[in-house]
């Protein structure tokens, strides 16, 4: 019998999402600006610029807003997609790397060695003789638990927990198939 954990999905700190959601508001208030220039009286400034003076801009305004939006939108998806996701056959590591471009890295089970939870950042020792690093994620001790748990089930060191205060359920054990 095997300890398969439930899947679980830790996200980053809200620190990371800060950049984003500015992003997102002030992308919002543009495109507020543009709908109430555009319906603004027409000897106002706000319909001069936007409104009379787009016969002159390669890109409107209106369409302008709404990639603006669309960009800020994709960058708070883009950013809640990072973070650490732990399955019943091992972790998933989610970052982005340039351009948005995603990298996922796996980790099963048989291939962790040890679990360091004394650093500041959760370390995985590799089967390989290597040391990767987590994300930073919102909730490192839920974390932290989670995974010490893990390694007590499945008799992978963990280095730096805070001990167990319950053992895994019963129903969480399954047979290997």
């Amino acid at each position: 019998m095997t300890y398969r954990p439930t899947e679980s999905v830790y996200g980053p700190p809200f620190a990371k999402r800060i950049p984003s959601l500015i992003y997102l508001a002030l992308a919002l208030l543009f495109g507020l600006f543009i709908a109430f220039a555009e319906s603004s009286p027409t000897d106002s400034w706000q319909f001069v610029y936007v409104v009379e003076r787009d016969v002159h801009r390669p890109l409107g305004s209106r369409p302008f807003a709404i990639i603006l939006v669309l960009s800020a939108l994709a960058a708070v998806v883009r950013t809640s997609m990072r973070g650490v996701r732990v399955r019943p056959d091992g972790v998933e590591c989610r970052e982005v790397v340039g351009l948005g471009w995603p990298r996922i890295q796996r980790y099963r089970w048989p291939q962790i060695d040890g679990i360091d939870l004394a650093t500041r950042s959760i370390a995985f020792d590799l089967w390989d003789g290597t040391r990767t690093f987590l994300p930073v994620v919102s909730d490192r001790e839920g974390l932290a638990v989670v995974l010490e748990k893990i390694g007590a089930a499945r008799s992978i060191p963990v280095k730096g927990g805070q001990g167990l205060d319950e053992v895994p359920e019963s129903h969480e054990f399954d047979d290997e198939d």
